[in-house]
């Protein structure tokens, strides 16, 4: 059995607009002591806050998979999206230099399947190393342990 995420499932259900099928009896004119539908307190929430392009990015990031397809997506993450550029972590450096090779093809892939999220540039960096400038054995402002390499 897979455990669900409801978080998820609700932004889903909110991106494609899914919502049961009502049958209306009548047509009644509303009060401030009506209830309102979810739908519309969140459409008025993300125009008051103005967080069309959080949903848009958290759009992009959760369906990643769909827009690069599972080869590059099993290699990449999308980090962040500031101003635009957007910073993906690639597997190795090898997948990084490629993807940079192919980087405008990408781009235009990525801007038609998700025109709201505003994505101008992609940013490739590789996985992330190890740092050897902390530990037991390690001097202040000294090059670290290759400081012996030619």
């Amino acid at each position: 059995m897979t455990k669900r995420d409801l978080a998820l499932d609700l932004f889903r259900s909110y991106k494609t607009g899914f919502t049961k099928k009502k049958k209306i009896v009548e047509q009644r004119t509303t009060t401030a002591t009506d209830p309102t539908l979810i739908s519309d307190v969140l459409t008025n929430l993300i125009e008051e806050r103005d967080w069309h392009l959080g949903i848009a990015e958290g759009t992009l990031f959760t369906t990643w998979k769909e827009i690069v397809g599972d080869d590059i997506a099993s290699h990449t993450t999308p980090l962040s999206l500031l101003e635009g550029a957007l910073l993906i972590q690639c597997s190795s450096t090898a997948w990084a230099t490629q993807l940079t090779a192919v980087g405008l093809d990408l781009l235009h892939t990525i801007q038609n399947a998700a025109p709201s999220a505003g994505v101008q540039s992609l940013s490739f960096m590789g996985p992330h190393a190890p740092s050897w400038k902390r530990g037991v054995r390690t001097i202040k402002n000294e090059r670290g342990p290759r400081d012996t390499y030619g």
